[in-house]
């Protein structure tokens, strides 16, 4: 045959077809502007250098595998539509004299051309709306816009890679349903009745305990940063439970209803129940699609607009007045009565010489640090050894009982050895409390809030212990504790004294 026969034969198919083949290359493109915007923000620069830019870009990991995943298993659906329409004219090749290697060329070629049609359209797509994406992410998070533009290499090559591999699986697919079919059956296909829909028991049950494991995974984890490293999982276990219930398990509860004789023998259920047991046989996978999509969306919209609200809220608790200040220091003898007067002097000092007269003003000394909570003690880790992700991890706050008595205003007697508790997620059931540097106290009573520390109030990453001591200065300071002091007040003047007084 001459040079060029199979790309002419599979551009005139794709040509002559073109109305299923638009909008599968309209969804192949869409798939990959998608993933191509998810990786260009995972390696941007200007992400990287935002406040908080590495977890965020860690996120936008797992967003690119679940869009990947994702892509191939609609794909996979979408292709198999367009199959099953032209096995006629696959059949038809066949009789008139083209082998099955012959016709394997040809959808070769076809997929060649839609791969690069898809990969191309989709990278340039994803290139133009990239930076306004980069721009929508930076302006919710209302930090200093950038506008430079440029291509990541980095996505283009990722992009290219994903997607040409399923292109690929695409192809051995498509090749293996035409090698192990009959010229005939290909050529009758479109006039063979359809074959009564059947409930695959065991993908129908797998597919209820797999999403049920997957609810449970979301409930029963109270560490967040372990949450976050079962993310993914969580994710896959979803779009696989809600693939193989739509796909058999819808399947099998209609075959079940047919079985009750009582329901489905009556002229409003025995149509309705048959006709939704072959419809779902050949829709499900799409329906299962939809949900996906659906489920996303909302998952998306719903928590970037419950961050966005609520940011104000988080800011005002997470700094409660209008100058915070937070001393670290490294020797524990820094916290002592005289010193801390002596620091609340020259910050009066800086004050008064800006003309500033401070109201509402608090200051408080603490002890903090993390570890792993082993039964009734805590075993304080060094930074480099600490391990947030773990299920036992918890950090720890110890305050000084004149600093809590003066701030919240209660009155509490306190011994040596005696210790108000407070904890934000951990429940704590025993009566003593120790560390492995040898204090232990015995808790005297559990509060039911701590708002000296605001960070103890925002800290839902991991669970946090807070003790109310009666002197710090009588815990034994250790490798992993760090000692700090904060001070705040409200000022009462506008704002340019405000900043007066914070770099003046």
């Amino acid at each position: 045959m001459k040079a060029g026969f199979y790309p002419k034969l599979a551009f005139l198919g794709i040509r002559k077809n073109r109305l299923m083949y638009f909008p599968y290359i309209l969804t192949c493109a869409g798939m990959i502007t998608m993933y191509y915007i998810i990786v260009f923000l995972q390696f941007s620069d200007t992400v990287t250098n935002l406040r908080g830019g590495v977890t965020l870009q860690e996120m936008l990991k797992f967003g690119g595998r679940v869009i990947a995943l994702f892509s191939c298993i609609f794909l996979f659906y979408t292709n198999s539509f367009i199959m099953r329409r032209r096995r006629r004219e696959f059949g038809l090749y066949n009789i008139l004299g083209m082998g099955k290697g012959n016709i394997g060329r040809m959808l070769f070629w076809e997929y060649l051309i839609i791969s690069v049609i898809s990969i191309g359209a989709g990278l340039i797509s994803g290139i133009v709306i990239s930076k306004l994406a980069e721009l929508g992410l930076i302006n919710i998070i209302k930090s200093k816009l950038n506008y430079n533009l440029y291509i990541s290499g980095t996505a283009v090559i990722r992009s290219v890679t994903i997607f040409g591999l399923i292109f690929v699986l695409l192809f051995l697919n498509s090749l293996r349903q035409v090698k192990f079919t009959s010229a005939v059956m290909l050529l009758k296909s479109e006039s063979t009745g359809e074959k009564p829909p059947k409930g695959n028991w065991f993908i129908g049950i797998l597919g209820a305990a797999v999403l049920i494991a997957a609810y449970y995974l979301a409930i029963s984890i109270k560490n967040p940063l372990q949450a976050l490293t079962m993310f993914f999982v969580a994710v896959l276990l979803v779009i696989a439970g809600t693939y193989f219930i739509m796909i058999s398990g819808s399947v099998l509860f209609c075959r079940i209803l047919q079985k009750k004789k009582n329901y489905y023998y009556k002229p409003n259920h025995f149509v309705s129940v048959s006709q939704m047991a072959y419809r779902m046989k050949r829709n499900g996978a799409g329906l299962a699609s939809i949900c996906i999509l659906a489920t996303m969306v909302l998952v998306i919209v719903s928590s970037t607009l419950c961050m966005v609200v609520g940011e104000e809220d988080s800011l005002n608790s997470r700094y409660p007045r209008e100058c915070n200040m937070s001393f670290c220091f490294a020797y524990q003898d820094s916290i002592s009565d005289m010193r801390i007067d002596s620091l609340k002097k020259d910050i009066e000092k800086v004050t008064k010489k800006q003309g500033i007269s401070c109201d509402d003003v608090y200051g408080y000394r603490y002890i903090d640090a993390s570890g792993v909570l082993a039964g009734d003690t805590v075993d304080i880790k060094p930074p480099e050894k600490f391990n947030a992700v773990s299920s036992e991890a918890v950090g720890l706050i110890i305050v000084n009982l004149s600093d809590y008595k003066r701030i919240s205003g209660v009155n509490e007697v306190l011994k040596d050895d005696e210790a108000l508790m407070y904890t934000n997620i951990t429940k704590y059931d025993y009566e003593t409390i120790g560390f492995n540097n040898g204090d232990t106290y015995k808790i005297k009573k559990q509060l039911d809030r701590f708002d000296m520390n605001s960070s103890v109030s925002m800290v839902t990453a991991i669970p946090y212990i807070a003790l109310v001591v009666q002197d710090i200065n009588n815990a034994r300071y250790d490798s992993g504790y760090n000692i700090s002091f904060d001070y705040g007040f409200n000022v009462d003047k506008g704002g340019r004294a405000k900043i007066r007084c914070i770099h003046g």
